[in-house]
């Protein structure tokens, strides 16, 4: 996962399908969830973003962020899939993988 600013958001969801992670560090499910998404990272060779809310408050507004942990999937800017139930690794690789949106393995 790599650590983005508020403005790295903004840059990085314009790309074909971006993941973003929106955390809070004091969350303990925020870091359970982290630990899963790592796994499904490597599975499916993704490049995961995070955020810290904290920082960037303004992106639960836009992207209509309810709690946190919260997942975000773009495809082109446009929010494609928002996941806040991570109950386990193998259900996030399986919603991930029935976008069809990644290369497959």
């Amino acid at each position: 996962m790599i650590e983005w600013t508020g403005e790295d958001v903004e840059s990085n969801i314009q790309e074909e399908a971006t993941v973003l992670y929106v955390q809070t560090p004091m969350c303990g499910t925020c870091q359970l969830a982290k630990r899963m998404l790592t796994v499904v990272e490597a599975a499916l060779e993704l490049t995961v973003g995070t955020v810290n809310l904290n920082y960037a408050p303004y992106l639960a507004e836009r992207y209509e962020i309810e709690s946190v942990p919260c997942l975000l999937v773009f495809k082109r800017g446009i929010v494609a899939k928002r996941m806040y139930a991570f109950q386990s690794v193998d259900f996030i690789y399986n919603e991930l993988q029935k976008l069809d949106i990644f290369p497959k393995k």
